[in-house]
């Protein structure tokens, strides 16, 4: 079987280092999903409008493997314990396919692309090729009563970031927010830990750097830096 992209979204990270590793965690993210040209018949998204959130199918385009391992070791498990590849959202996976929920913020008519979904809370690197989208259904898709395995301690985690420089005062507000909620998700891998490490991570033309110290993630510089990401 071969599937091609329909689309390909346009996101604020050109870096891996900094997505968050699940969909709706960041939700001031704002992404753009762009139609490939012969699916861009906007009757393919007749009645798209009245669904508030979507799944989006999407390939691992950066994690690609020849070989594939059954089992993987998740960076919130500290690097070392390894869990079955199948118990995982790792992105190396023998097909290198990843699956994401977004809210659908609005549809917009341009006269470049066609019709284009501008999506909230989505976890991808700018560029990445969608597979397909599909509707989220309430009634069949959620369920409050679920249990996450080893992951279940992970929606408590969260950094509580400071900028007393005013370092990120370079950046328009609602990119500022976004960046924030980034860091706060705390991107690192657990092993890591060293209260003088320097992190960085390139959001939205911005070189962003900070450093973390228990808890707590403090701005150490921001600078506006040339980059293809398009807005």
């Amino acid at each position: 079987m071969e599937i091609r992209p329909v689309a390909h979204i346009r996101t604020d990270f050109c870096d891996k280092f900094g997505i968050p590793r699940q969909s709706g965690r960041v939700k001031s993210l704002e992404a753009r999903i762009v139609f490939e040209p012969e699916f861009r018949d906007p009757e393919a998204l007749r009645e798209i409008e009245g669904f508030s959130h979507l799944w989006l199918i999407f390939d691992f385009s950066k994690a690609h493997r020849d070989e594939w391992s059954p089992t993987v070791r998740p960076p919130r498990l500290g690097g070392n314990r390894r869990v079955g590849v199948f118990a995982s959202r790792s992105p190396f996976r023998p097909n290198s396919l990843g699956l994401s929920s977004v809210r659908l913020v609005r549809v917009e008519s341009t006269e470049k692309d066609g019709k284009v979904l501008v999506v909230a809370g989505a976890d991808l690197l700018d560029g990445t090729p969608i597979y397909d989208v599909k509707p989220y259904l309430p009634f069949a898709d959620s369920h409050p009563e679920a249990v996450g395995g080893y992951a279940d301690g992970e929606a408590e985690h969260r950094l509580e970031v400071s900028d007393p420089a005013g370092f990120l005062r370079v950046m328009p507000e609602r990119k500022r927010t976004a960046a924030e909620e980034c860091i706060a998700e705390d991107p690192r891998p657990s092993y890591q830990d060293d209260p003088e490490r320097i992190y960085g991570m390139n959001f939205a033309g911005y070189d962003i750097r900070f450093r973390v110290t228990g808890e707590k993630a403090e701005i150490a510089s921001a600078e506006r830096k040339n980059t293809d990401i398009k807005k």
